[in-house]
């Protein structure tokens, strides 16, 4: 579970709440207080129907069904920790090499077999297949880059819709400012005067909720799994070209931490916990 994501968004709305129920009252003394009834104030239909619905409807017109039904994979994706161990590939990889060194790149089929992750089972029966190193790097490196390309239009939708929120949030101040300054026309339209600014306002406030608290996070993780999966399987690309060059598997680790971050190579040096890699793209 990604506690940072949830703590921040739960602390968000939370830090918000308190300053919608909260006054403080500075004369004759500090005092603060607290009144819930305040938060029916922040509810209007007119603007949930401007802002989160004309936000979904744009969404829904500017991506293809492909990247739209994938939405509650994308929540999944969010909710979830780090999927990609890159410790995990390389202690895989190494332990290939080695196999590879005593019984020939043969023997590797029925490790391949046993993978999960799709990407790193084809990676070794290309070698296993004793295809051209050029054309396995070829292959590879255009299921990553294909991969990363979807990857990236998931969190562009979701950057479109962090955009249009806040613009729909506008639309409707312009409605209720409008609505307003025509029932100033109207006799007895001043009673409509607090309704109508509320509206104004509130759409403002739903479109800056939506697009910062909702969305933008949503697109950020989505970009940082992406870098999280890329990273493991340029590794598992490195990895397998070496195995299949005959490279001695110490140097083969060595070569494959410099992808890591030097603490973590430290960890790595100094027995520390093995990660699990992920089953499957997204």
């Amino acid at each position: 579970m990604n506690l940072t994501y949830l703590i921040g968004l739960l602390a968000t709305i939370g830090v918000m709440v308190v300053g919608m129920v909260s006054k403080v009252i500075m004369d004759p003394q500090f005092e603060i207080q607290i009144n819930f009834r305040n938060l029916i104030n922040f509810f209007d239909p007119a603007s949930i129907f401007i802002t989160i619905g004309c936000t979904i409807f744009v969404v829904l017109a500017s991506f293809p069904v492909s990247t739209l039904k994938n939405v509650p994979k994308h929540f999944k994706t969010v909710l979830r920790n780090k999927q990609f161990d890159p410790m995990f590939y390389i202690d895989q990889l190494v332990e290939l090499a080695q196999t590879a060194r005593k019984n020939g790149l043969l023997s590797l089929e029925e490790k391949a077999n046993a993978q999960d992750d799709p990407f790193f089972k084809q990676a070794i029966m290309l070698v296993v297949d004793a295809y051209d190193a050029d054309k396995i790097r070829g292959i590879l490196e255009t299921d990553i880059e294909n991969m990363s390309a979807r990857h990236e239009s998931a969190a562009g939708m979701y950057d479109k819709a962090s955009s249009v929120a806040p613009a729909f949030g506008m639309v409707g101040t312009l409605v209720g400012l409008i609505n307003m300054l025509k029932g100033m026309d109207l006799e007895g339209g001043a009673g409509s005067l607090g309704s109508d600014m509320g509206t104004a306002l509130i759409t403002t406030l739903y479109g800056c909720i939506l697009a910062h608290v909702l969305f933008g996070p949503v697109a950020t993780i989505l970009r940082q799994r992406d870098e999280e999966e890329v990273l493991c399987k340029m590794i598992i690309v490195e990895g397998v070209m070496s195995i299949q060059a005959g490279e001695n598997p110490k140097f083969l680790r060595e070569r494959l931490l410099t992808y890591m971050a030097q603490k973590q190579r430290d960890m790595s040096e100094g027995g520390g916990k093995k990660g699990k890699g992920a089953a499957a793209e997204e």
